[in-house]
């Protein structure tokens, strides 16, 4: 299953059943679950720890030190879930001693062509980074949240679970959860109703969601009079107290319109 022009430390953990292409190298420290392929052409560095059934396509460099000026080369780490799709030319860094030590990527993502993950970033599961779509340091993405294609998340940004940031978006402040954020910088367009829905949201949890939009950001209230609307509101709807708790997690602040 590894070529025999793919580089393969002997003190990387490899499973027999993982498939690595001509002119891969496969560092020191490094662990690759059951059922993996790295294509040709892939860096994998460690410490890294790459889970069952991931994906590594062509020109990849996954687990490669960060060039952030604060590094100097201590042991952090990568640590990556089951059944994730890393394209063409992706590139995700390790953490920093200065933050969590360790860069974390869930389950079931796709990173698609040229996309980037910076130092110490979480990144849940379900989410989709499109082509050239790029998370600076310290960056958390929620669960099934998608990031279009060209657009760049700044440093310390949280981008909430469902979310949808649109192409060629500048996000420096926090993009709450079910939100569809666009615009340079970015700016609240609506809930994502239509994800939502392919994700068997049900109508009526839909039009709270979009009621709870209202209160945020068309009733022009201040921030800390609407959080005391949707207080309320959450007590009969979990998807507006996860929206609620999106907020109050924020330190950058939220994206206003």
């Amino acid at each position: 299953m590894i070529h025999e022009q793919a580089i393969v430390d002997p003190r990387a953990n490899v499973h027999p059943s993982v498939s690595v292409g001509p002119w891969s190298i496969i560092g020191p420290d490094v662990s690759i679950g059951e059922g993996s392929i790295i294509h040709s052409h892939c860096v994998i560095k460690g410490p890294s720890t790459l889970g069952k059934r991931c994906e590594v396509f062509q020109f990849s460099t996954i687990g490669e030190g960060t060039p952030d000026l604060k590094y100097q080369g201590e042991p952090t780490t990568l640590t990556v879930g089951d059944d994730n799709i890393f394209r063409e030319g992706v590139t995700v860094h390790r953490g920093t001693v200065q933050d969590r030590g360790d860069t974390y990527i869930g389950n079931n993502n796709l990173l698609m062509a040229y996309a980037h993950v910076g130092h110490d970033s979480v990144i849940g599961d379900n989410c989709i980074l499109v082509n050239n779509a790029v998370l600076a340091g310290h960056v958390i993405i929620g669960d099934w949240a998608i990031i279009g294609g060209y657009s760049g998340v700044h440093q310390f940004c949280r981008v909430g679970e469902h979310s949808f940031v649109g192409g060629m978006t500048k996000v420096t402040q926090d993009v709450p959860a079910f939100v569809i954020a666009d615009g340079h910088p970015a700016i609240p367009r609506m809930i994502n109703v239509e994800g939502l829905r392919r994700r068997g949201f049900e109508d009526a949890e839909i039009k709270k969601l979009q009621q709870a939009y209202k209160v945020l950001y068309r009733k022009k209230l201040a921030l800390a009079d609407a959080l005391i609307e949707l207080k309320k509101m959450a007590e009969d709807s979990a998807a507006v107290k996860q929206l609620l708790a999106s907020i109050e997690l924020s330190t950058r602040g939220i994206i206003r319109a």
